[in-house]
């Protein structure tokens, strides 16, 4: 009946973790998580958090962190509904990854929601959650997130977070 990944639980990256053996099989995803996600951690660039299972296996990660928008980048029908600040505030999603040995399990669109139900939480103000995806792969994942490209990046894509918090109700 239960297996030893039936029980998830996400927690913030702590220096108990080992994140020597994770690979996603993006290079630049898993050498920032094995080198430099904990210098994020302790300088504050970054929140990373982590999916582990009931083995004490990192099944996945992402990382969460304040950034801004600039007005013009959105699309125009999103524009016309914000005041014109020359920055509008937002969450981005900077990371996210799943371990191959876990791929193909619904852990991305896990964490994912995770992620999205912090962003929600936060009491700092966010207009939206930006993603920069990687490849094709991961704006293709993004979309059917519901997340929109921006015009003329279409790598970076955001969710208005009115639209995330009806996901909560």
């Amino acid at each position: 009946m239960g297996g030893p990944d039936d029980f998830l639980r996400v927690e913030l990256l702590g220096s108990g973790h080992d994140r020597s053996e994770f690979e996603s099989g993006v290079e630049p995803l898993d050498r920032y998580f094995r080198i430099q996600a904990g210098q994020d951690a302790r300088k504050k660039l970054a929140a990373p958090f982590v999916l582990v299972l009931t083995n004490g296996a990192i099944a996945g990660y992402y990382t969460l962190s304040s950034t801004a928008v600039r007005l013009p980048e959105l699309p125009s029908a999103v524009v016309r509904k914000l005041p014109r600040y020359p920055l509008i505030p937002a969450t981005l999603l900077g990371r996210l990854a799943v371990d191959r040995r876990y791929q193909g399990r619904g852990y991305g669109q896990f964490l994912l929601a995770d992620a999205l139900y912090r962003a929600t939480r936060s009491e700092i103000a966010s207009f939206a959650v930006i993603v920069d995806a990687k490849d094709e792969n991961a704006r293709r994942f993004y979309e059917h997130e519901s997340f929109l490209p921006f015009p003329d990046q279409p790598l970076k894509l955001f969710r208005p977070m009115s639209d995330i918090e009806a996901l909560f109700r």
